[in-house]
């Protein structure tokens, strides 16, 4: 007697998976290749989120959209890598090589980690916002602010590697740091953070 053919769910969730990544791994890859010069530091992002893909798909709250999940797990891990890899603690650095004027920095001021319970949880509130602040920006500004602020791109770096003028992108870096100023008072003020 043999036993009737029933759908092994495993093997359907891996289908699953598994067509997720194929379709979506050469976008999301090039979207992670923009932001982060460092093509093997890109892989490893790249890779880093498709391991958390599949194990969020393990879980039994399924992912409603995968591609929108992807991609903002893809902007956390380089918003993460660019957090280690330079602290914003921006009033601690030295003066950009640019020359650039105060206007075009956003003087973004953390609370140190050891500082308690209390600047660690504002410094989180600060970064989420950070984070949801930069997404709001319209992408050219956006990329400006992140390439020279995170990245380390010189203006005339970029302006070599984009074809646009440098009086361009300091004008985008500037309408960004305006508007991420404003939109992060309200956070300092209410953390009384100076």
């Amino acid at each position: 007697m043999s036993l009737p053919n029933r759908p092994n769910p495993i093997n359907d969730q891996d289908r699953n998976i598994a067509a997720t990544v194929l379709r979506e791994r050469a976008r999301l890859g090039s979207f992670i290749s923009r932001r982060v010069r460092d093509q093997a530091e890109a892989e490893d992002i790249l890779q880093d989120v498709l391991y958390e893909f599949v194990q969020a798909c393990r879980l039994p709250a399924p992912i409603e959209q995968a591609s929108a999940w992807l991609f903002r797990v893809a902007r956390n891990r380089i918003i993460d890598r660019f957090r280690k890899k330079k602290e914003l603690q921006i009033s601690e650095a030295e003066d950009d090589s640019d020359g650039v004027d105060e206007e075009y920095r956003l003087d973004l001021v953390l609370p140190a980690l050891d500082a308690g319970p209390e600047a660690v949880y504002a410094r989180s509130v600060l970064l989420g916002e950070l984070q949801l602040a930069l997404d709001e920006l319209p992408e050219s500004q956006r990329d400006v602010f992140v390439a020279h602020e995170l990245e380390g791109l010189s203006f005339k770096e970029m302006a070599e590697q984009s074809g646009v003028a440098v009086n361009t992108l300091l004008a985008r870096k500037r309408y960004a740091v305006l508007y991420l100023r404003g939109r992060l008072q309200a956070i300092y003020d209410e953390f009384d953070i100076e």
